[in-house]
């Protein structure tokens, strides 16, 4: 079952494609790393043993990563 700690994976998603963004992955593929590595944290990690809660919550952890990084990221850079 999902626990409050398992909400610190939303950090090391946002961490883990803000390291293939700098190792050059173009930004238009950068959601789909974040709801893919949201899909592995919830499958493999916090749901292993049901594959369907797994992907509900990989889901909600992959887009609120994306979420998180690019709500932080209008912040920081301001528009011209």
């Amino acid at each position: 079952m999902f626990e409050v700690y398992d909400v610190a994976l939303i950090a090391l998603i946002v961490g883990l494609v803000e390291i293939l963004k700098t190792a050059g992955l173009p930004k238009r593929w950068l959601p789909v790393a974040s709801l893919i590595f949201g899909l592995a944290g919830g499958i493999f990690y916090v749901s292993p043993g049901d594959l369907k809660s797994g992907i509900i919550i990989g889901l909600i952890l992959g887009l609120s990563a994306s979420g998180l990084y690019s709500g932080s990221k209008n912040v920081v850079v301001r528009k011209k």
